[in-house]
C-alpha cells in the first residue's frame, strides 16, 4: 500500500537554484527506504517536502490518499516526524528529558501521558539512563539517538531521516541502523533515509531511490536498481565496494554470474558455490 505519493514536485530557492524538478516517487507503508544521491542532488529538499517544512512550486504530495496541503501542521507533525542531519540543530532544551517531552507537551496530552511518552521513547533507543543529563554533555551518536526519541515521543507512523549515519564511527553506523530496523520491523513505522553511504543499502533498505540533480532517476529494490551500472554512474554515484568486486571478477576474470552480488554474504555464497562445482567437475574427469 503506498503511504506517501509525491507527484511532479518542482522547488526553486530564493536565489533561483531549481532544486527539484517533476520529481515522482511513491513510499510504501513499513518500508525502510533509502534516497540515494550525491550532494546537491536534492535528497534533503525533498525530504522537507515530506513533512512541510517546504512547499513545492507546483506538483503534489498525497499522504494516505489525502493532499498533504490538506493537512494542519499539527496533523502532519504527528504523522511524519523528521531527524536533521545534525542534531545540534534539532536539540535545544538544558536536558535530555525536557528535549524528547517538548513534543508532546505540545499536544495538551496529560501529564502522566506525556512521561509515559518520553520514558518509552527514550528506552526505545536505549538513552533511559540519561534522561537527566544535559544535552551538550553527549556524545553526537547519543545526540542522535535524543533526536529520535523526540520524534517518537510524537507517535509518527513515517520517520524521515537526513543522512543519519554521517559523523558516525562504524560501531555507531551499525547501532543506528539496527535501531531503525527495530523501528521498523517491530513498529510498523514507515522510514525514509536520504543517503550517500551506497554500501549501506543492500544491507537495510528494503528499496531505493536514485536522486540526480532534482530528479528520480529510478526506484526499486537494491538488486533492480544496481542491476543498471551505467545509470548508477551517469549519477555520480557507485556500486557497493562488494559489488564493484564482483564486477571486476565478472569483466576482467571472465567469472560469469547472472547478476552482482551486493553484500559479503551474498558474494560469499556465489564463490563458495563456484569452487564447489569447479572441484566437483574436477574429480570427475
Amino acid at each position: 500500500m503506498v503511504t506517501v505519493h509525491i507527484k511532479d514536485i518542482q522547488y526553486q530557492y530564493h536565489d533561483g537554484t531549481h532544486a527539484l524538478h517533476n520529481a515522482c516517487l511513491d513510499i510504501v507503508k513499513g518500508e525502510l527506504l533509502a534516497i540515494l544521491g550525491p550532494n546537491g542532488s536534492g535528497k534533503t529538499t525533498l525530504l522537507k517536502h515530506l513533512n512541510g517544512l517546504f512547499k513545492p512550486i507546483s506538483g503534489e504530495i498525497v499522504l494516505d490518499q489525502k493532499p498533504l496541503s490538506h493537512y494542519s501542521s499539527r496533523e502532519i507533525f504527528q504523522k511524519v516526524g523528521m531527524v536533521f542531519q545534525d542534531p545540534n540543530d534539532q536539540l535545544f532544551a538544558p536536558t535530555v528529558w525536557e528535549d524528547v517531552a517538548f513534543g508532546p507537551m505540545n499536544l495538551d496530552l496529560s501529564k502522566s501521558e506525556i512521561i509515559h511518552r518520553v520514558d518509552e521513547a527514550l528506552a526505545i533507543v536505549n538513552m533511559g539512563k540519561y534522561t537527566g543529563k544535559t544535552v551538550d554533555a553527549l556524545s553526537f551518536g547519543q545526540k542522535k539517538r535524543v533526536c529520535v526519541a523526540g520524534v517518537l515521543a510524537m507517535r509518527p507512523e513515517i520517520l524521515v531521516l537526513d543522512e543519519p549515519t554521517c559523523g558516525l564511527d562504524p560501531v555507531g553506523v551499525t547501532s543506528l541502523m539496527t535501531l531503525l530496523k527495530e523501528l521498523q520491523d517491530k513498529y510498523g513505522i514507515t522510514i525514509i533515509m536520504a543517503t550517500h553511504n551506497v554500501d549501506l543499502v543492500p544491507l537495510y533498505m528494503d528499496r531505493l531511490a536514485i536522486m540526480y540533480q532534482g530528479s528520480v532517476l529510478r526506484a526499486g529494490t537494491p538488486e533492480y536498481v544496481f542491476s543498471n551500472i551505467d545509470e548508477i554512474r551517469s549519477a555520480c554515484l557507485e556500486l557497493p565496494q562488494i559489488a564493484q568486486l564482483m564486477q571486476v571478477l565478472r569483466d576482467k576474470d571472465n567469472i560469469p554470474m547472472d547478476s552482482l552480488p551486493l553484500t559479503v554474504g551474498e558474494a560469499r555464497e556465489f564463490l563458495v558455490q563456484k569452487f564447489h562445482n569447479q572441484l566437483t567437475a574436477n574429480l570427475q574427469r
